[in-house]
């Protein structure tokens, strides 16, 4: 069975509820997804935290990431661009880039951001720079999935996401929610079809 790893960075919980959505269209499509997380980074270049999570998915590895058969990769928007948590851990990636790991396999990305236009498409945009340096083929969300056209909320062709307010506290919407299922659903398939070629 084909692995998806599903990995994220979450700091309100809204990120994590999106990358458990995406797992459910994984699975609904026959592959296993693999969720897993990164730790938070400090300033101070020390640890911020256990080896192993105390709650929530565990953290990834690089084994993790050279084993999948596609990467989903979810962060919340910082200025327009990923979270320091997440980019850290790509910039620990040149080995499997020199080695051509992840050349071929597919890969998608999906954000939450506090406001309507909190930079959720530039941040998508950029998430996907370094999978495109990785050789990766990059997927989106086509229009033919109607709650892209009806959103009133979140939601791209770049990839799903979730506008959580200003505190966090948005509930993930009904749109929402069926596009991050969607996402989930087209990686599968794709991821599928690419390790039969």
């Amino acid at each position: 069975m084909i692995t998806v790893l599903v990995l994220y960075y979450s700091r309100h919980g809204n990120t994590r509820s999106m990358a458990r959505l995406i797992a459910r269209g994984i699975e609904q499509e026959g592959c296993q997804a693999m969720l897993r997380t990164v730790p938070p980074i400090s300033a101070n270049h020390e640890a911020t935290s256990e080896a192993i999570p105390s709650e929530g998915e565990p953290y990834v590895t690089l084994e993790d990431l050279e084993q999948c058969g596609g990467l989903v990769l979810g962060s919340p928007t910082r200025f327009g661009n990923m979270a320091a948590p997440l980019k850290y851990f790509l910039e620990t990636t040149s080995s499997q880039w020199l080695s051509g790991k992840l050349t071929g396999k597919p890969a998608s990305v999906f954000t939450s951001t506090s406001s309507m236009h909190g930079g959720q498409e530039s941040t998508l945009l950029t998430m996907m720079v370094p999978l495109l340096h990785h050789g990766m083929v990059i997927m989106g969300i086509p229009y033919s999935e109607t709650e892209l056209v009806t959103t009133t909320t979140g939601g791209t062709p770049y990839g799903a996401s979730h506008v959580a307010g200003a505190d966090s506290d948005y509930q993930i919407s009904d749109s929402e929610k069926a596009l991050c299922i969607a996402q989930g659903k087209r990686m599968a398939v794709l991821a599928k079809k690419l390790s039969q070629a």
